[in-house]
């Protein structure tokens, strides 16, 4: 490139009057003091820069690797549901209840480079109009720390109501409005041979079995409207702290089998429950927990990879003596990937 710019300003000169020769000098020095910062040597710069930064890391690539490829593109198919259930006593009479949200279903797109992810998810069902619920998923899982958001606000609920010395009552949709917020956070110990990514983002690759003991801190909070015979109200926070261990398990080589468990002890938990003018004490009692359960299958040959994953939150407050709640939100994903 410098002997062909020499070349073009040689000629040039011979050419050219003195003035034009100036104006040509000139522009020729400032392609050359701009070239070096055009777009596609800024591109190749970054380029650079986030390939050594995605390589780099604190990890024994004996049992952990990156992918070698920089892009991943990847398919999803996303199905989540939730269930509330309550127990107790009123009146020295046995009640108990089951609620259940419609299912909810999404197809998903995503594109990843070096780490920097831009997906896009349908649901087939709201646009058509058959689902009216909202729920947002937001999750970043790492080799040493990682996290999941999950909020949802649903208006389908379904079940029914048994009360002892009563017949069973079918609850119908559209009685109860539930608005629920799931957090949860892990830190793995053995973070340079075990990987969660490897298992629900499939941007390290497991090579060896592996597991790591972890630390969890999870949050919950939820706020329901029955509109029935009498008119309910619940407002539940809860945050808990705990341990629990993960595995991963590569029987051959291309497999991975993820299995992990977060239980957490509540230490905070602030509950106002209402039916009609009566206010219902929820009372607590030890043990209440937040579980928050994984578990993946991912098989990868060559450039190509698929598989499932699942993750499960079960909630357990109060008392059945009194009352007693127990919410379960759960999201099963099928991917298939290709990295190029």
């Amino acid at each position: 490139m410098e002997q062909e710019l020499s070349d073009i300003f040689r000629k040039t000169v011979l050419v050219l009057p003195h003035k034009s020769r100036l104006a040509v000098t000139v522009l020729v020095v400032m392609n050359c003091l701009v070239l070096p910062l055009s777009a596609q040597n800024i591109f190749q710069r970054m380029d650079s820069v986030l390939t050594e930064n995605y390589r780099k890391g604190n990890i024994d690539t004996t049992y952990i690797t990156r992918p070698k490829t920089k892009w991943t593109i990847k398919a999803r198919f996303n199905l989540s549901g939730a269930k509330i259930e309550s127990e107790g006593m009123e009146n020295d009479h046995h009640f108990k209840s089951e609620m259940t949200a419609d299912y909810k279903s999404t197809l998903s797109v995503g594109i990843n480079y070096l780490g920097f992810s831009l997906n896009m998810a349908l649901n087939p069902a709201k646009l058509m109009g058959k689902y009216r619920d909202y729920e947002l998923n937001i999750n970043s899982y790492g080799n040493r720390f990682g996290w999941d958001f999950i909020y949802q606000d649903a208006h389908n609920f379904t079940g029914w109501h048994d009360h002892e010395g009563m017949e069973r009552i079918e609850l119908p949709a559209d009685i109860l409005t539930v608005k629920t917020l799931n957090l949860n956070a892990y830190y793995a110990f053995n973070s340079r041979r075990f990987s969660y990514p490897a298992a629900f983002s499939q941007s390290y690759i497991q090579q060896h079995s592996a597991g790591s003991f972890l630390l969890a801190a999870s949050g919950m909070g939820q706020h329901a409207k029955l509109d029935w015979e009498q008119k309910m109200e619940l407002k539940m926070t809860n945050f808990g702290f705990g341990a629990g261990y993960g595995y991963n398990y590569v029987p051959s080589q291309g497999w991975l089998l993820h299995i992990s468990a977060l239980p957490t002890f509540i230490v905070y938990s602030h509950t106002s429950m209402n039916f009609g003018d009566t206010r219902v004490p929820l009372h607590y009692h030890f043990p209440e927990v937040i579980i928050t359960g994984r578990g993946a299958i991912v098989r990868q040959t060559g450039n190509i990879f698929y598989g499932l994953s699942m993750v499960y939150n079960f909630t357990n407050n109060g008392n059945v003596e009194s009352l007693s709640m127990h919410n379960q939100k759960w999201r099963i994903r099928a991917f298939f990937g290709l990295r190029l």
